[in-house]
């Protein structure tokens, strides 16, 4: 696990990202990773020496299985209070069933997942923007998925979690995967949303995170 920015942490699971932010009223997690990552995330937090107890809020940015697959197990044990869009939220509630995996891909792609289980939303974020919690700010950017939300956290000059809503690659940014986005022209819209915001600092779903001034690697990704 590796700090951001003071009492923000990147944790890599694979190829997805778990960010941890510790806060005066207990430990703030961003997404979940895929299904049985719980007992990975509870070690990192004791590497800081924060116990999984302490997680009183999970923030999350999106329905997919990579982001939400640790979310019921985690809930169930630590009692936090989950927060997502509205849009998303029959998808992780189990209120729409998950679609069956088709084709070879699809099936192999689901074998490795796993299962994820549906959870209870304790909070729903409907407007655009948004303070689900003290210093947060939730930005409703869709296109990857339609309820999907990034959180801008007041710290060091600005921390945003782009979830999926942009990536990074060799210190430069790019927008979602279209292969896996609903409606990319929406996508577009909302990276070119974050591009407009103030931020020093820019963690993501997949990939690195990058610090000093990194809106300006959102304008570049926006104007190239």
């Amino acid at each position: 696990m590796r700090e951001v920015v003071d009492g923000v942490f990147e944790l890599r699971l694979g190829y997805v990202n778990v960010h941890v932010v510790v806060t005066d009223d207990g430990v703030v997690l961003v997404d979940t990773g895929l299904p049985g990552r719980s007992p990975l995330i509870e070690r990192a937090l004791r590497s800081i020496r924060r116990p999984l107890g302490e997680v009183s809020t999970i923030l999350i940015t999106h329905h997919h299985p990579d982001h939400v697959g640790s979310l019921a197990d985690l809930r169930e044990r630590t009692g936090a209070r989950v927060i997502a869009h509205a849009a998303d939220a029959p998808d992780i509630t189990g209120a729409n069933p998950p679609a069956t995996p088709t084709g070879l891909f699809g099936r192999l792609a689901a074998r490795v997942i796993g299962t994820v289980q549906p959870t209870k939303i304790d909070q729903l974020i409907s407007a655009d923007t948004s303070e689900p919690l003290p210093g947060f700010t939730a930005l409703h950017t869709p296109g990857h998925t339609r309820g999907h939300v990034s959180y801008l956290l007041d710290r060091s000059g600005g921390v945003l979690f782009a979830g999926d809503a942009a990536g990074s690659r060799r210190g430069r940014v790019t927008g979602p995967p279209r292969v896996v986005t609903a409606d990319p022209v929406r996508a577009g819209h909302s990276l070119a949303r974050l591009a407009e915001l103030e931020f020093e600092h820019a963690v993501f779903g997949h990939g690195r995170a990058v610090s000093g001034m990194a809106v300006e690697a959102f304008r570049k990704a926006v104007s190239g």
